[in-house]
């Protein structure tokens, strides 16, 4: 397994194939992102399970791969529709994976992204003091 096979699986998966990532990620993973920090297979498991259950769409467009002996960078567009952000409507958010592997499967996976950009901006009320701030953090 390499970063290219890793971006290819992530490229395809969807919440009817979610065993494809069984194939990707080391028993003992550790999995970051801006919200959480998940240890062992099996909670990353439950944890995309949840994350697949409520969302109508979520796809991953893979933009660069790169890969320097065991570490790997991933950078993507995640492409979210979920009922209760943003009226049901698309969301793009950018982000990059680091990824290190061991046993030729991904042993540590960091994802980079704005949470704001993806969640807290398309709340009702909160997403406009949201962009109401980076609005007066840009001037």
């Amino acid at each position: 397994m390499d970063i290219s096979s890793v971006g290819d699986v992530y490229q395809q998966l969807n919440k009817h194939n979610l065993n494809m990532l069984e194939s990707v990620y080391h028993q003992n993973v550790v999995f970051e992102d801006a919200a959480h920090r998940l240890e062992g297979w099996e909670r990353l498991e439950q944890y995309f399970s949840a994350l697949y259950k409520n969302v109508e769409h979520c796809q991953f467009v893979i933009e660069e791969r790169h890969q320097s002996g065991q570490d790997g960078f991933l950078t993507w567009t995640m492409q979210l529709q979920h009922p209760k952000l943003k009226s049901g409507r698309l969301i793009l958010v950018k982000g990059v994976s680091h990824m290190k592997f061991r046993d030729s499967k991904v042993i540590y996976h960091r994802d980079y992204f704005d949470l704001g950009e993806m969640l807290y901006e398309h709340l009702p009320v909160l997403g406009k003091i949201i962009i109401a701030i980076k609005t007066r953090l840009g001037q």
